[in-house]
């Protein structure tokens, strides 16, 4: 953070702080004047314009605004990056535990910030997708790392003991219909790919910011048509291959319809679960990848069991 502080009394007028600040002029391009009670506590902001724009012997109590947002001094840098991302102020001020002002960071120092994160996130992501920090991957113990990765790896685990229940649930279609577990890799591999394009794509609009009921709403309805879409056409292209190699009509069909259907639900899951784990935590990202896949692999494959029974 500045130390560099712009402050105000807010006894003062609007002309003695003029005259004030003519005398010991500010440094710095962004400039916000912080109001200060006689304990240096912050009790308003004022912004430039509505300075110069009063009348002289205003006082600033009358024209400053109340509600300031401020950062605590405990905050962290990317705590600091997420108000920014938030409330799109060019500066805040930093107070400690008594709301005593001490400083302030502005978004120059944001910006410099964030192109250190820029430079190592596409590194990071994939770190985190798969369930590990690269900050943790870079100095802690193994015994952490593996703290750190193995509960959300359960999902996963989970997940593949489900599908073999399920595929005994199924023996009777899976016997009749041999192909049938042919095209399993496929109509898993699909809906799991779609599922975590949209973990990536939710997550990176997530940055910074948790959601709204109308947000969420709104990206699943876009990923539905998009998924809709990719399905429609993964969909026909396996079917296709499945009967001009199998020859069976209604085997085509099923695969169809699971891929299509399976890839429209993978990418619903995918921008659901973040936003879900946004609202309960402050970093969806560890556990997204893992939870998605396996909830996208569930769904899929009880869509294929059952369109499989019902029409084969």
């Amino acid at each position: 953070m500045r130390h560099d502080l712009a402050c105000l009394e807010a006894s003062q007028s609007v002309g003695d702080a003029l005259a004030m600040i003519r005398q010991h002029p500010p440094s710095g391009r962004i400039i916000y004047f912080y109001v200060v009670d006689d304990g240096l506590r912050l009790v308003g902001v004022l912004p430039t314009r509505r300075l110069l724009l009063s009348p002289p012997e205003m006082r600033i109590s009358q024209i400053m605004i109340t509600a300031v947002i401020s950062i605590p001094d405990t905050a962290t840098v990317l705590d600091a990056c997420e108000f920014f991302t938030l409330h799109r102020l060019l500066a805040f001020p930093v107070v400690d535990a008594a709301h005593r002002i001490i400083g302030t960071v502005d978004v120059e120092l944001y910006t410099e910030e964030l192109g250190d994160l820029e430079r190592r996130q596409q590194s990071e992501e994939l770190f985190q997708l798969l369930g590990v920090h690269l900050a943790e991957a870079r100095g802690v113990s193994p015994w952490r790392m593996f703290l750190g990765r193995f509960p959300w790896l359960l999902c996963n685990i989970a997940g593949g003991l489900l599908a073999a229940v399920l595929a005994e649930f199924f023996s009777a279609e899976l016997k009749r219909v041999v192909a049938l577990a042919l095209f399993i890799p496929v109509v898993l591999a699909l809906a799991e790919s779609v599922s975590i394009q949209s973990v990536s794509l939710t997550l990176q609009t997530l940055r910074g910011q948790r959601p709204t009921l109308r947000d969420v709403l709104v990206k699943l309805r876009r990923e539905l048509w998009t998924g809709g879409l990719l399905g429609a056409a993964c969909g026909t292209a396996v079917a296709l291959a499945a009967l001009a190699w199998l020859g069976q009509g209604m085997l085509a069909v099923c695969l169809l319809l699971a891929i299509g259907c399976g890839i429209a639900g993978a990418t619903l899951i995918g921008v659901a679960i973040p936003n879900l784990l946004r609202l309960v935590t402050d970093d969806p990202r560890l556990a997204a990848g893992p939870i998605a896949l396996a909830s996208a692999d569930m769904f899929t494959l009880v869509l294929y069991f059952s369109l499989a029974r019902w029409l084969l």
